[in-house]
C-alpha cells in the first residue's frame, strides 16, 4: 500500500519541528542558586472506596531523593533540604548543615516507607548554591514499593521556584 503524499508531508513537518525544538531549547541557564520544588509521596491512593471508611486503599512507598550537581567544574552547596506534609506544614530540616556536592557527584537523602508523616501531598523544598554561577543540579526522587508479588517505582523531577521571603 502506497503512502499518501499529505501523510508523507506532515511526518516530515512533525520530525522536523521534534527536531528543531529539542535544539531550540539548548542548555540551562548558569545559577549563582536556586529554590527547588521537589513533589514527594509517602503513600499512593488507589483502588475503590472502601465502603466502611469512605477511603481509597493506600500503599506506602520509600522515597529516595537524588541531589546531582550537574557541573563539571565547580561544586555547589546543598544549603537546606525542607520536608513538608500534605498540609504545607514543615516536618523537618534534613541537612543538619550545608553539604558541599563536588563536581557531577550526588547527595542523597531518604525517606523510609514506614513514615507516612508527609501523606500523598508532602514535597522537598532544596535550596543550593554556588560561588558563581553554575549548572542547576537535577533532583528527582525515586518512589518504590517493592514486594515479592509486585513492583511499583515512580520517579518526580524538582522544579525551580521563587524562594521564600
Amino acid at each position: 500500500m502506497k503512502t499518501p503524499a499529505i501523510l508523507k508531508l506532515i511526518s516530515a513537518s512533525c520530525l522536523t519541528l521534534a527536531a528543531y525544538s529539542v535544539t531550540a531549547q539548548g542548555p540551562p541557564a548558569l545559577s549563582p542558586g536556586q529554590s527547588l520544588y521537589l513533589p514527594v509521596y509517602s503513600h499512593l491512593y488507589h483502588g475503590e472506596f472502601n465502603s466502611r471508611t469512605g477511603k481509597p486503599s493506600e500503599t506506602l512507598v520509600s522515597t529516595h531523593v537524588s541531589i546531582r550537581n550537574t557541573d563539571p567544574k565547580l561544586a555547589i552547596r546543598v544549603n537546606s533540604a525542607r520536608y513538608y506534609d500534605t498540609e504545607g506544614k514543615l516536618l523537618r530540616e534534613y541537612l543538619p548543615a550545608p553539604k558541599s556536592i563536588p563536581p557531577f557527584g550526588t547527595h542523597e537523602l531518604f525517606v523510609p516507607r514506614s513514615d507516612s508523616s508527609g501523606g500523598s501531598g508532602a514535597n522537598f523544598v532544596i535550596d543550593w548554591s554556588a560561588e558563581r554561577p553554575a549548572n542547576p543540579p537535577v533532583v528527582e526522587a525515586l518512589h518504590a514499593d517493592i514486594r515479592e508479588a509486585r513492583t511499583l517505582i515512580f520517579v518526580t523531577t524538582g522544579q525551580a521556584i521563587q524562594p521564600s521571603r
